[in-house]
């Protein structure tokens, strides 16, 4: 390979050239994968071009054909006029690529430089995929960019109905090739979120996009600070809280006249139940009186109203038996013997008759 170059070098110096660089390449940047293209004009007459990356030579040119020495590094070439255009190829473009091009002719102390700069696309997603929200609260969607040089420029397309919505990008500190970008909304519907990653200086962008699915907050939420309820469900809230109050006042009124109602009940019947009971102890003791057995024994405390009878000669079967045994005498100053003037005799209180004195003579 040095040979060759040596031989084409002899060449072109014993060759001599007049020839020169009338325009250089300009700087490129360009995505890893893709392709870069420097093109270098100059005028006729030129016997050997060289192309550079870095300070090595890369690709030569003839006359005749160009000279490859890299299948990544090619060259195509253009007549604009008078003038000769040289382009060079650069594929599959490496991050290790970046650096100064330089185009230059043999015996010509005039070059033309550029800078090629490559940029690197790397992985978007949003970890947390389709998302399922309350309607109307507040919710963060987040968005990374890994392994991106440089970092992209991160924003958000929202195609959700939403009463508010922002958000903010920031490089992740411990990775300086990754950034995180965070959307803040209060969705209002269904519909999905982009995030978008844009490279600088390139009008290339990459995207994700995912769902965005509200549901109806649960009903115990309601009673939490903070909740807000939609206006038909405070509407129906209103009537059927007003709904509930006309029930408890109704409830309340029926109660008082039934509780009014058993009160005069009971007066009624307490009334009833008295005089059924005088009636009754007036029959039993009307009964009491007709049916009761005389106690012979009965001796009035009252003797001026007292009525005394006499025993007839054979009492009822619940009439004290005749004493037909006589008992003999006892021997004293004040001995009563026991005859028939001294029967015992039963009288009954006229003036009182609930008064009863019961004596028994054994």
């Amino acid at each position: 390979l040095w040979t060759g170059w040596g031989q084409i070098l002899k060449v072109t110096s014993a060759c001599g050239s007049s020839n020169e660089i009338i325009e250089g390449p300009k700087n490129v940047t360009a995505l890893k994968g893709s392709e870069a293209r420097f093109n270098c004009t100059i005028s006729q007459g030129w016997k050997f071009i060289m192309w550079a990356l870095k300070g090595t030579v890369v690709l030569s040119i003839t006359p005749t054909e160009p000279i490859i020495t890299n299948d990544r590094f090619t060259a195509m070439s253009y007549e604009e006029g008078s003038n000769f255009i040289s382009e060079m190829i650069i594929h599959n473009v490496q991050l290790s690529d970046a650096g100064q091009i330089k185009c230059s002719l043999q015996n010509s102390d005039r070059d033309g430089s550029a800078f090629l700069s490559v940029q690197v696309m790397g992985q978007l997603f949003i970890p947390e995929g389709s998302l399922v929200v309350m309607e109307d609260k507040p919710c963060n969607v987040t968005c990374r960019a890994l392994g991106w040089t440089p970092l992209p420029r991160l924003s958000w397309e929202i195609g959700v109905p939403v009463s508010h919505s922002s958000y903010y990008s920031v490089r992740e500190p411990e990775d300086l090739q990754s950034a995180v970008s965070v959307l803040a909304l209060t969705p209002q519907g269904n519909g999905t979120v982009t995030c978008v990653a844009e490279m600088k200086w390139l009008h290339v962008h990459e995207s994700v996009t995912v769902n965005l699915t509200v549901v109806q907050p649960p009903l115990d939420s309601i009673d939490k600070p903070g909740t807000s309820l939609p206006a038909w469900a405070i509407v129906l809230l209103a009537v059927s809280l007003s709904l509930l109050l006309i029930l408890i006042i109704v409830l309340i009124i029926m109660f008082c006249c039934c509780v009014s109602r058993k009160e005069k009940e009971g007066n009624f019947c307490c009334c009833c139940s008295k005089s059924a009971n005088m009636k009754t102890n007036k029959d039993t003791s009307g009964t009491k009186l007709k049916s009761g057995n005389e106690n012979y024994g009965y001796s009035s405390d009252e003797p001026g109203t007292t009525k005394t009878a006499s025993l007839p000669a054979k009492s009822s079967e619940s009439s004290v038996p005749e004493q037909r045994v006589s008992r003999q005498p006892y021997q004293g100053s004040d001995q009563h013997q026991l005859g028939p003037a001294s029967r015992p005799q039963v009288s009954f209180n006229v003036a009182s008759p609930k008064k009863v004195r019961n004596v028994t003579l054994v």
